[in-house]
């Protein structure tokens, strides 16, 4: 990790905590969503979440930077969803091959649906998604594309953020492009 810092003349301060002293500490949750946070003058945690996966999680830390007030957020309406597969594996495949999953999120609620932002775990996934609002009983697609670099076993994610109360959820996308 240093000899990569140091080769990109990374020259900011950095902490690497292998025995995860900082996170025993502070009680931080295992799950890698957290593992950014932002600290205050006295490098006290103010906010944990990525900016980058969580857009919700950005616009917080910009207000927090921006010194803006951070107060109650209006209430969206909540509808309900399902989604009847969470994760899907493309299995073997040649690793020039671009491969294609959709995901279905059925609004099972008796309120429109609305898709806010999907965002994904790695500049290797493009998604689609429905905009429109999805009425009662319809469902939403979420195309996601999958492109490799070389051959590797990949094992990603997607977040999906709209009105519903399942929402953010993750679908999961592997497989191995030889």
């Amino acid at each position: 990790m240093i000899t990569k810092l140091q080769l990109y003349d990374f020259n900011y301060p950095v902490c690497i905590d292998l025995k995860d002293s900082l996170g025993i500490l502070n009680n931080f949750p295992k799950d890698d969503a957290f593992n950014t946070f932002l600290l205050d003058k006295d490098n006290r945690v103010i906010a944990i979440g990525n900016p980058i996966h969580n857009p919700k999680i950005k616009e917080l830390y910009l207000k927090i930077i921006q010194g803006q007030p951070i107060g109650e957020e209006k209430k969206t309406i909540q509808t309900q969803v399902a989604v009847p597969e969470i994760s899907f594996t493309f299995g073997d495949f040649p690793w020039q091959e671009a491969q294609t999953h959709s995901f279905e999120v059925k609004n099972t609620g008796n309120k429109p649906l609305v898709i806010q932002d999907v965002t994904t775990s790695c500049g290797c996934i493009t998604v689609d998604f429905t905009k429109e609002p999805v009425q009662p009983g319809g469902a939403a697609i979420v195309k996601v594309m999958y492109k490799a670099d070389r051959a590797e076993y990949f094992n990603k994610t997607i977040t999906i953020y709209g009105n519903a109360e399942q929402l953010p959820m993750q679908l999961h996308v592997s497989g191995n492009a030889k």
